[in-house]
């Protein structure tokens, strides 16, 4: 049965919040993390231990002069930082945070849109987003932008292959043990919350997962991938002509994408809301669907400690060998990851 109108415009009203509200934790959680793994202190004079710097931020970007070079394509230059944000903001439409809440006859699924092509919009939404750095690239009229935004399309190409295809062997394992297999972000979370801890789809395609998470990093554009940016050979890449609130959308659309890659490999391959060892009920109550949302948002903030840890760990890599990893390594071993697993859901191993 259809749900109202309403109720879906308050669950995507909702989920943008979230995801807003995500970001300035991330960014004070990105500099705390970065102190610590470089024994310093970070942020700590505005607010209680610093936790006010998002918004010291954010007011530095409202009201800094916005600089925009002449000889730039002024529709272009204008709408791709919107671009970059919009389309990360876009996948947490489909993103399952918990399973069916029971209000007196009503049956809430805790999503915007639970749709049977949920997978297949955040590949889509995912390949907007590099649209927003190709163009703002375009448009700056620089010769750094254009190499950023040129490198940000390269690296969408080669690592896209991958994300596809690591998700054709998610695809085969969780129709194995049903009739059908399914699109549904809700759904593939159900079917690994019915087998429990051992039906997560880390332990039942550890590959898939690997290759995944190496392209999650290369198509949000976080370090060791930031070639797009590179700061000491492109001074800031696509962003270089940008400041104020223009940058500060680049930079929400970067944290978003981040969120949302985070919230897409739980439900993937973590088993999105369920808690280990806990027997998961298809419908909860208010209090239920409350754990539900503690259980994911922990295993999302797990994985964004992993993508800032990755950050401020390991060095950028040359963009040929960004290349090859992609091209020479991740490809060949996702065909290699679809063809075996194939083989072992054909004889009933998987």
């Amino acid at each position: 049965m259809n749900e109202p109108l309403w109720l879906t415009a308050l669950k995507a009203l909702g989920a943008l919040g979230i995801t807003l509200s995500m970001v300035p934790i991330m960014v004070l959680a990105e500099r705390r993390v970065s102190a610590w793994i470089q024994y310093r202190i970070g942020p700590n004079r505005v607010g209680f231990a610093g936790s006010m710097q998002p918004l010291a931020d954010l007011v530095k970007m409202l009201f800094k002069e916005e600089v925009r070079p002449r000889g730039v394509g002024s529709f272009l230059f204008t709408a791709a930082p919107a671009i970059t944000a919009i389309s990360a903001m876009v996948m947490t439409a489909v993103i399952p945070f918990g399973g069916t809440l029971v209000l007196g006859e009503h049956r809430i699924p805790l999503v915007v849109a639970n749709v049977d092509i949920g997978i297949l919009l955040v590949l889509a939404a995912g390949s907007i987003g590099v649209y927003g750095l190709t163009l703002g690239g375009w448009a700056s009229n620089s010769k750094y932008s254009l190499l950023g935004g040129l490198r940000s399309s390269a690296q969408m190409i080669s690592y896209e292959l991958t994300l596809g295809l690591s998700l054709l062997g998610v695809l085969l394992v969780t129709a194995s043990s049903h009739d059908f297999g399914t699109f549904n972000l809700h759904e593939i979370v159900v079917r690994q919350a019915e087998v429990g801890l051992t039906g997560w789809l880390i332990f039942k395609a550890p590959v898939a997962f690997v290759l995944f998470t190496i392209s999650a990093f290369a198509e949000t554009n976080r370090l060791p991938f930031d070639l797009p940016e590179a700061e000491p050979e492109l001074v800031g890449g696509y962003h270089t002509e940008y400041s104020s609130l223009r940058f500060g959308l680049f930079f929400l659309g970067e944290y978003a994408a981040m969120f949302v890659a985070s919230c897409v490999i739980v439900a993937l391959f973590l088993g999105g809301w369920h808690l280990p060892f806990v027997t998961e009920r298809a419908e909860v109550g208010v209090v239920g669907a409350l754990q539900q949302l503690l259980v994911y948002f922990g295993k999302v903030g797990a994985f964004v400690f992993f993508f800032i840890h990755v950050r401020w760990t390991l060095p950028r890599f040359r963009y040929d060998q960004l290349m090859d990893l992609g091209w020479k390594l991740a490809l060949p071993l996702a065909l290699v990851n679809l063809l075996v697993t194939g083989g072992l859901v054909a004889f009933g191993i998987l």
